[in-house]
């Protein structure tokens, strides 16, 4: 006869196990509504890699996800499979970047690639919150000295008002708005205002992408001469209703790790860490 503490061992080793498998499905569908809601231009798929061009515009765009198990029979040595997209990447006119993950079924990958000289960059945590246990916030505005509105507006006008808080070149907006435009999910090009009247101006703006029921969260932004007022929360806040009113019930967004006062912003919005992510560039 067992014992009962062996029973309740194996129970509780079963449900820690399944647990485990669930945090690890809900991180790879995370990662897959990433990589829908930040499109490529042009993507070819390797094996369970997925490879992805844009001429260079964001790392995120012009990299390869190892997201997926190789198939069982013949497995591809690891270092065929980099020289592989690497030729590919080459014959584009492109530096190879890997995007990989914490979660990715490769975990001899980072340590082969830095071997092979690969440079770490950008290391990020991709965050999740759930509204089934804390609805997004009202909504809410400041009333004086300084009234402020949240509005969705066009991809021109967004990108416009994009570029010009972000400060980035002028020429890098038509690669960008052909990203924006591949985008096949809902989308909500959110740009907060402050000020009245004449005086009222663009503070921040933000991205969120509505795919089943994950809204992800991009190109967040506020005015570096219009920061510490609060207005990036309220940003966020009202994007995460837009998000709520369309269908979503868990929201995403990938924060690099250095970034410290948007750690505890999204801290105090109840997101939590899901899993890691990093770039390595040959």
């Amino acid at each position: 006869m067992t014992e009962p503490t062996s029973d309740a061992a194996t129970t509780s080793r079963l449900e820690s196990n399944a647990k485990t498998n669930s945090a690890a499905q809900l991180a790879r569908r995370v990662e897959e509504a990433s990589l829908n809601a930040w499109p490529a231009l042009q993507q070819q798929f390797y094996d369970g890699w997925v490879l992805r061009f844009a001429k260079g515009f964001t790392k995120r765009a012009n990299s390869i996800s190892p997201l997926y198990p190789t198939l069982p029979g013949n497995p591809m040595p690891i270092e065929e499979r980099v020289r592989y997209c690497e030729n590919l990447y080459a014959r584009e006119q492109l530096q190879t970047i890997f995007r990989l993950t914490s979660i990715s079924p490769y975990p001899e990958l980072d340590n082969f690639l830095t071997k092979r000289g690969y440079t770490l960059s950008d290391p990020a945590v991709v965050q999740l919150r759930d509204f089934s246990s804390t609805p997004p916030a009202p909504e809410r505005f400041t009333r004086n000295p300084n009234p402020t509105r949240f509005e969705t507006v066009g991809i021109e006008a967004w990108l416009d008002i994009y570029t010009k808080l972000a400060q980035v070149p002028s020429s890098a907006k038509v690669l960008h708005g052909a990203i924006l435009r591949g985008i096949q999910a809902l989308c909500g090009f959110g740009v907060l205002f402050a000020g009245s009247g004449p005086r009222e101006r663009p503070v921040a703006c933000g991205l969120a992408v509505s795919e089943a029921n994950f809204v992800g969260l991009f190109d967040i932004i506020t005015d570096p001469n219009e920061r510490q007022q609060g207005y990036g929360r309220l940003l966020v806040e009202q994007l995460l209703r837009w998000g709520a009113t369309a269908g979503a019930s868990k929201a995403y967004l990938q924060m690099i790790e250095a970034n410290k006062p948007g750690a505890a912003l999204y801290k105090s919005l109840d997101f939590q860490p899901i899993y890691r992510c990093w770039f390595r560039a040959a």
